[in-house]
């Protein structure tokens, strides 16, 4: 009998954790189509911004911080599933069923407890900024900004690695990245599979420092990424087109 219940709740976990991935799968595309509105609606800014109708950049400035709350409530839900999915045992036998919305919402309340970020201060709002004030001042600091606040702006990205540690390519030049959901760090997905393998049963994340565990389960291509490497490209181009200009220049 013991058996039977243990074999049940063992089954209840399973159900859960795949429920988990699938919730968690739904917000990550969510946050992907995010993302994928703030580039447009940069685009459209800028424009608006060469025909000098700065009331209605002011207007989708709004929408852009809106949309990066939104986006930030998405990731905070998103791990508020995936800690109560890992740290779910099952129902005991006899106890009542187990209130999984008020698990997610008491998650939520911690995690939003413990991030301090602003939608002002996200890179990607900086990043808009930054965009507009260009149209009509390139190459001058904005308004309450040094120079190296600019540089940093653009050359900010969600990434943390821009470097496969193991093949030595540019996370922009990778056949098949993956990512690992523990640590956040990008690999080449073979390399990192045969890391893995020769590693042994713990595997250490080769990025120099990182203490994380590598697990096969969670070392793969989230929704997100394919979104941020592309980022992390446009502003590659758009860091080496001064560089362009002054060697023509010296010419």
């Amino acid at each position: 009998m013991a058996s039977a219940s243990a074999s049940r709740s063992d089954g209840g976990v399973g159900k859960m954790r795949n429920a988990a991935v699938l919730m968690v799968g739904d917000n990550q595309s969510l946050i992907v189509d995010i993302r994928k509105a703030l580039a447009v609606i940069k685009g459209i800014a800028v424009d608006l911004e060469k025909d000098n109708q700065s009331e209605r950049v002011r207007e989708l400035e709004k929408v852009v911080l809106e949309l990066l709350v939104k986006s930030e409530e998405c990731a905070h839900l998103s791990s508020a599933i995936q800690s109560v999915a890992d740290n779910y045992k099952g129902c005991p036998p006899g106890e009542e069923l187990t209130d999984f919305k008020k698990l997610l919402d008491d998650e939520v309340k911690k995690i939003k407890a413990t991030s301090s970020s602003l939608p002002q201060n996200h890179t990607l709002y900086r990043q808009f900024k930054e965009a507009v004030w260009n149209v009509h001042h390139a190459g001058q600091s904005m308004p309450g900004e040094e120079e190296e606040d600019i540089v940093m702006t653009s050359t900010q990205s969600n990434i943390l690695n821009v470097t496969c540690p193991l093949s030595g390519k540019p996370v922009t030049e990778l056949a098949e990245p993956v990512r690992s959901m523990d640590c956040k760090h990008i690999y080449e997905k073979k390399a990192v599979q045969h890391y893995m393998k020769s590693k042994g049963a713990h595997p250490q994340c080769p990025v120099a420092g990182c203490p994380k565990i590598l697990q096969a389960g969670r070392v793969l291509c989230d929704p997100l990424l394919p979104v941020e490497i592309d980022e992390l490209h446009l502003i590659s181009k758009q860091n080496a087109q001064p560089a362009m200009v002054e060697d023509f220049t010296e010419l």
